[in-house]
């Protein structure tokens, strides 16, 4: 009997001996802001391993099961923790031994979008664009996000992350991704102006007015240099710009648009 336990004992330890073991490695071990890393699980050896995911957390320790028996070998997690797995195949199961363990740490400053304007004033019938980026060394996936004077205006999914503006106003963006969605700060904002044009019936005038204009200051030159004319002739030697401002209005007549002067004797 005693024979029998002994033989028995040294057929377990052989076995875990020969236990393959499973390897896990990470893509990087930071989480970015909103975003996710990539696990690889391995198994050396023969095929058909099916792949269990297992993650604690500082707060509890607790061990979960996260994936059970799936034959894809990479998942990608968004939650920080310890992380291993272990490969099982067959019925029963028979498992590898449990990976090496990889602690995973989240990223907790947010990400600021930044906005950037290929112009700050809008030409006439034109527009401008206006571009949101978030810092490259965060992962990609971003959806942007518009504001207008707090008004949203659209939201654009391309990478990068490009609208044209036609209306005037203050602009900002912020980026957004994930489900649910995880934004980042909003971006600095920027004012959009737009060139005012004179319009059709003002601009129609303006030539009517510049020509009223310049016949005013002809004719105020001319009234200029027939004063100086009367004064020059006057017999008045005292107060002299009074005298020839009576004397010029004595012998000066207007007559509609022709102008008389009528000598003095």
């Amino acid at each position: 009997m005693g024979l029998l336990l002994l033989l028995s004992t040294l057929f377990y330890v052989n076995a875990d001996a020969n236990k393959p073991r499973a390897t896990l490695t990470a893509g990087t071990t930071i989480i970015p802001a909103g975003g996710s890393v990539t696990l690889s699980c391995s198994v050396e050896g023969s095929a058909g391993w099916n792949i269990y995911w297992f993650r604690s957390d500082s707060v509890s320790s607790e061990i979960q099961l996260i994936r059970e028996g799936e034959a894809n070998r990479v998942i990608s997690v968004s939650q920080g923790g310890l992380y291993y797995c272990r490969g099982g195949r067959g019925d029963p199961v028979f498992y590898t031994e449990e990976s090496n363990e990889v602690t995973i740490t989240e990223t907790t400053t947010k990400p600021r979008a930044t906005l950037t304007a290929q112009s700050l004033i809008i030409p006439v019938g034109g527009s401008v664009t206006l571009t949101c980026s978030v810092n490259p060394s965060s992962s990609s996936g971003w959806k942007y996000y518009w504001y207008r004077d707090n008004t949203t205006v659209d939201v654009v999914s391309p990478s990068n992350g490009q609208i044209s503006v036609s209306q005037e106003g203050l602009y900002r963006c912020r980026g957004g991704r994930g489900n649910p969605v995880y934004y980042t700060e909003d971006s600095q904002e920027v004012q959009i102006n737009k060139i005012v044009t004179v319009s059709g019936a003002d601009s129609s005038s303006s030539p009517v007015w510049l020509i009223v204009g310049l016949v005013c200051g002809v004719s105020l030159i001319i009234i200029l240099l027939l004063l100086l004319y009367r004064c020059r002739q006057s017999k008045c030697k005292s107060l002299f710009f009074s005298c020839c401002m009576r004397e010029f209005i004595y012998y000066t007549h207007f007559n509609y648009s022709h102008i008389y002067v009528y000598s003095d004797r």
